[in-house]
């Protein structure tokens, strides 16, 4: 089956039609710039540009920055706060013409991690950390997601974590690689004491250069780039159209 994927981020928007049985790409991918300032009508524009660039009529997964619940934004904290509070996923059906299934964006990267990619038949409780302009967090346990959690916002040394230690942040602050490896230190012990997991996954655009950090961090437990690297976004937005549990 066949499924339109779509990964709304604060820099880009990109589009692929996608195998859901295999999680591979059957097109290329397709990038538009977020517009300046993200607002809802600005993005849904794009959303049903990527759509029509595709000639798409079937079903589309969106992955999208924020806690989602019955397609509803419910707090916005990188994209214009007007999406906070809205049906994001009727706003998105009216200007494509098709049936939408939205949920939050690391939680789709995680659901396709766990399915095709490093998560694959892994045991115990697992973390998947997304960096970008923010910080997005998916938790599995036994394969199962506890959806919707924001763990990019904890506090760490007294400042939210997405602000110190995204690679938007790294890139700002112009960090050296070391540096920037500190500041995931303390944000990935924060997340050891709480949780304890067995495997941490990185995901996001910075996965491509893992090699320069990862070695660098000091923690307890095993962490590893996403296999998928930036499609994972795409890939997951397109699996959640069949349910947001990793398929034994």
């Amino acid at each position: 089956m066949h499924v339109l994927g779509i990964d709304v981020g604060g820099s880009g928007i990109k589009g692929a039609v996608v195998d859901i049985e295999t999680g591979e790409l059957v097109t290329e991918r397709h990038r538009i710039k977020t517009p300046k300032g993200a607002e809802p009508e600005d993005v849904a524009k794009v959303v049903a540009k990527i759509a029509k660039h595709f000639n798409w009529q079937g079903p589309i997964g969106i992955g999208f920055p924020g806690p989602i619940k019955g397609g509803v934004i419910m707090m916005i904290a990188n994209l214009s706060q007007r999406w906070a509070g809205l049906d994001a996923a009727s706003l998105f059906a009216e200007v494509t013409g098709c049936p939408v299934t939205i949920a939050n964006d690391a939680d789709v990267a995680g659901l396709a991690e766990m399915t095709f990619g490093a998560g694959k038949k892994q045991p115990g409780t697992v973390i998947m950390i997304t960096l970008g302009t923010g910080i997005g967090t998916a938790i599995f346990t036994h394969g199962h997601l506890v959806p919707n959690t924001e763990f990019g916002h904890v506090e760490v040394n007294g400042k939210d974590a997405e602000t110190r230690a995204s690679d938007a942040a790294r890139q700002r602050e112009e960090m050296s690689w070391k540096k920037y490896a500190k500041r995931l230190t303390r944000y990935f012990n924060t997340l050891e004491m709480l949780f304890w997991p067995d495997l941490f996954i990185i995901g996001g655009g910075i996965s491509k250069e893992h090699e320069n950090f990862l070695p660098l961090l000091e923690i307890k437990t095993k962490i590893i780039p996403a296999q998928m690297l930036n499609e994972a976004g795409i890939v997951g937005a397109a699996l959640a159209t069949q349910g947001l549990q990793v398929k034994k």
